[in-house]
């Protein structure tokens, strides 16, 4: 599984790096996320998918 922040959609809410903060960084000027690059580790998909139902712009999608 593998993850991706729209950063057209991303409002800084940064709601997804409380949830899973290994999962995604933060821009220090606007708090705009991105996810990790590469595969999520097995242990943290749940979070993932927390994340990604938590998101209030639903710009977090998984990627192929």
């Amino acid at each position: 599984m593998k993850v991706r922040v729209d950063p057209e959609r991303c409002q800084g809410h940064t709601l997804c790096s409380m949830i899973a903060p290994t999962l995604f960084t933060l821009d220090d000027e606007d708090g705009h996320s991105t996810a990790i690059d590469g595969e999520v580790p097995a242990d943290l998909e749940s979070k993932a998918a927390e994340a990604i139902r938590s998101c209030p712009e639903q710009a977090i999608s998984v990627i192929p």
